[in-house]
């Protein structure tokens, strides 16, 4: 099996894997708490990162197992740790607000929110409801990133 090919294999097991950490694992009260500021926020975080990372060494064990995909101790140690340390300081949410701003992207991380000047609003007049917000899809394109870094680590080391 080619690097090319785990890669790929690698790749859709954590972007199934992170989908299902993120939505289904992550409880409520993590994804509340991991953005406020000091212990509180980072001990949240955390608590996310470890179900999460464990959700993606799981998916990523059985299919690595079922299609008997050729990687090595160091590159799955390698993959993970570099998806779960980037996707810890993204979900701090004031890091990647700061990043967001310095890129230019400001606006668009407001998208769907009452802080971006062309948000929808109701015939009252009153914030209306989104399906998403601009905060939410540079999150997780943030982290699509990053899954490929990982991807590629545990394919190529």
């Amino acid at each position: 099996m080619n690097a090319a090919t785990v890669f790929a294999a690698v790749f859709v097991a954590l972007y199934i894997a992170h989908s299902v950490g993120d939505h289904w694992v992550q409880t409520s009260a993590q994804s509340n708490a991991k953005g406020k500021p000091g212990w509180t926020g980072r001990l949240a975080d955390t608590r996310h990162i470890l179900t999460l990372t464990l959700t993606k060494g799981i998916v990523l064990s059985a299919v690595v197992w079922a299609l008997d995909i050729p990687v090595t101790t160091l590159g799955i140690v390698a993959g993970l740790g570099v998806d779960a340390a980037s996707h810890w300081w993204a979900d701090r949410r004031s890091t990647l607000a700061r990043l967001a701003k310095a890129l230019g992207k400001e606006e668009f991380y407001g998208l769907g929110t009452g802080a971006h000047p062309m948000h929808p609003v109701t015939a009252d007049g009153k914030p209306a409801a989104t399906i998403g917000t601009g905060a939410y899809a540079l999150d997780q394109s943030f982290h699509h990133l990053f899954l490929g870094v990982a991807a590629l680590l545990i394919a190529t080391l």
